[in-house]
């Protein structure tokens, strides 16, 4: 269409606003571009949800289907990716794994993100008592490692794919908060702030309309370079069984039942490893590309 040419989006003087908004973003593109190892993470990205989204076409196995007279077979052109010890196909156990493991992840970025950026920037508009709260609560979080206090909460709930993203998701958001707290400190005093305030904006229309808008850029850097760091938790919580449960072709859980074999039939517990590291690898190079692009220090 005209209104999208790459003439009309790199416009100097947009005629609207909705020229200048896709401009910026088609900006933001072109210089994203530019960073071959953020779209080289990008294409990784996208191919492994592109293969757990239509796993069911990629493969012609179901991942519990068992084949004893199979069990343990090298990889071939039968088996790709050779088959474990119950017989069950490697690869499409991993495409389906992804599934799962992506889908916890998807589900804990969509409860942590908004959940931080709603505290933080609470914390930093508020001030005062209600800001010392929020953060004496924040850093109470912060103490304990991750992992220990993902575990702990699974252990007081039930081991599962819902009280990993739970539990995953309770000790997730309190980064965000603290880098949301400090992109409004930085904004509260600001002129338009105050003009919000002279036409009798209230305090939370104020948060949700202007301040945390201009946090987004910031979070969506610090979440993408999280992501590794969430599929590496959710993965552990499978591999010490407290997250998804055999048979569930859980990466975590497949490396769990298959690590007797490391140095024997090595294909095994190999290909979930590799596929955790290629991911985790694929958000921190996307993640450092999204910093050098959206960080104004970094340009």
């Amino acid at each position: 269409m005209i209104f999208f040419s790459r003439e009309w989006l790199l416009d100097s003087t947009p005629a609207n606003r909705r020229q200048a908004v896709w401009g910026r973003r088609y900006r933001l593109w072109l210089s994203l571009r530019r960073h071959p190892l953020a779209m080289a993470g990008l294409a990784v990205i996208i191919l492994m949800l592109l293969l757990a989204a239509f796993a069911p076409w990629l493969t012609p196995y179901h991942p519990g289907a068992q084949q004893l007279e199979q069990r343990l077979a090298a990889p071939s052109a039968a088996h790709w990716l050779g088959t474990d010890e119950l017989g069950r196909d490697v690869w499409t156990r991993i495409i389906y794994g992804g599934r799962t493991t992506l889908g916890m992840v998807i589900a804990v970025v969509a409860l942590t993100a908004p959940l931080g950026l709603l505290i933080g920037c609470v914390a930093g508009y508020a001030g005062g008592f209600v800001d010392k709260a929020l953060m004496r609560l924040t850093d109470i979080f912060l103490a304990f490692p991750r992992l220990i206090l993902a575990l702990a909460f699974v252990a007081a709930l039930k081991p599962g794919i819902e009280s990993a993203i739970l539990a995953i998701s309770l000790t997730a958001w309190p980064p965000y908060a603290r880098l949301a707290r400090a992109e409004t400190l930085q904004f509260r005093r600001s002129d338009f702030i105050a003009a919000s305030r002279l036409t009798g904006a209230a305090p939370l229309r104020i948060i949700v309309r202007h301040i945390m808008p201009l946090c987004v850029p910031s979070l969506v850097v610090r979440v993408t370079l999280d992501m590794s760091s969430i599929i590496i938790t959710a993965a552990s919580l499978g591999f010490l069984g407290m997250g998804a449960q055999p048979p569930s072709p859980e990466w975590g859980t497949m490396i769990a039942t298959a690590r007797r074999f490391l140095f024997s039939e090595w294909w095994v517990p190999l290909m979930p490893c590799i596929a955790i590291f290629l991911t985790s690898l694929a958000f921190n190079f996307l993640g450092d590309g999204l910093r050098d692009v959206l960080d104004p220090k970094e340009r």
